[in-house]
């Protein structure tokens, strides 16, 4: 039987602050209002020409009009097509070349310098070179955005790989777990929280290594619109592929985030804030 001691009391566990999402939502969107404000009294009071900048009211109406003749949804399954099958390319790449030289040093000893060496080179400058090899087709296109995403994904995953705790994957071959099973059942779980962390850094990294491809002589997607734009001074278009290269990007990470909040309920309960 346990005895309380006299004078002492037990400390409550911490939890997270409550917060009302009607709350929340408001308090994140007032930077976005107040940029949208400042923007449209610039434009309005003319400090902001049309030639410079166009005011939103403006972009809204070249929305509807676009999506009304059907160009801006079909520059969007282009574009996001593109940064889709990029991200997915260079996120399996990342995973796994971080999960080989996270696990084994043989493998940290094959991979790692190879792997550094590569990631200080900008991936922008191989956009001629990619051209040369692959053509001006999708490609070319599609393998730039895949080596944006690589080596976030790599550096996440191999550090989360080697944070893993080691007792645990003692354990589990004290189990008679094989490498790949414990790779795949212990590993991948207790570096989860990295992976996650190299997928958003990649999913960002995949809008912008997109619009570097879409100046590779495109003729279909958001980088075609803004050319097209370009040669008319319609900084009404310019300014709104701008923004739906911002909203794409920005859906994409949220999406990941309630991955995270899915797969890893934990995390939640340990906040302090």
């Amino acid at each position: 039987m346990s005895t309380a001691v006299q004078g002492l009391v037990a400390p409550n566990p911490p939890r997270a602050a409550g917060r009302a999402p009607a709350l929340t939502f408001a308090l994140r969107a007032v930077g976005p209002l107040l940029l949208l404000a400042a923007w449209y009294a610039a434009t309005a009071s003319g400090v902001l020409t049309e030639d410079v900048l166009a005011g939103p009211q403006d972009v809204l109406k070249t929305f509807g009009e676009l999506w009304a003749d059907g160009q801006l949804p079909e520059a969007l399954r282009v574009s996001v097509t593109r940064a889709g099958l990029g991200l997915v390319l260079g996120a399996s790449t990342g995973l796994l070349l971080g999960v080989v030289s996270g696990f084994t040093r043989l493998g940290e000893e094959l991979v790692d310098s190879s792997m550094q060496a590569l990631r200080a080179i900008p991936f922008l400058a191989l956009t001629s070179l990619f051209v040369v090899w692959f053509g001006i087709e999708e490609a070319s296109k599609i393998l730039l955005i895949g080596v944006a995403c690589t080596f976030p994904m790599y550096v996440n995953v191999s550090s989360g790989v080697r944070n893993v705790d080691r007792k645990v994957v003692e354990a589990a071959r004290s189990f008679g777990l094989g490498r790949l099973a414990i790779a795949r059942e212990v590993v991948l779980p207790g570096a989860l929280p990295s992976v996650f962390a190299g997928l958003r850094l990649a999913t960002t990294l995949s809008v912008i290594a997109l619009i570097a491809a879409e100046e590779i002589n495109v003729t279909a997607g958001l980088g075609y619109l803004m050319a097209r734009a370009t040669d008319y001074l319609r900084t009404d278009i310019l300014a709104l592929c701008v923004l739906l290269y911002a909203v794409i990007g920005l859906l994409a990470d949220l999406t990941l985030r309630l991955i995270e909040r899915v797969t890893m309920p934990w995390r939640r309960a340990v906040s302090i804030r």
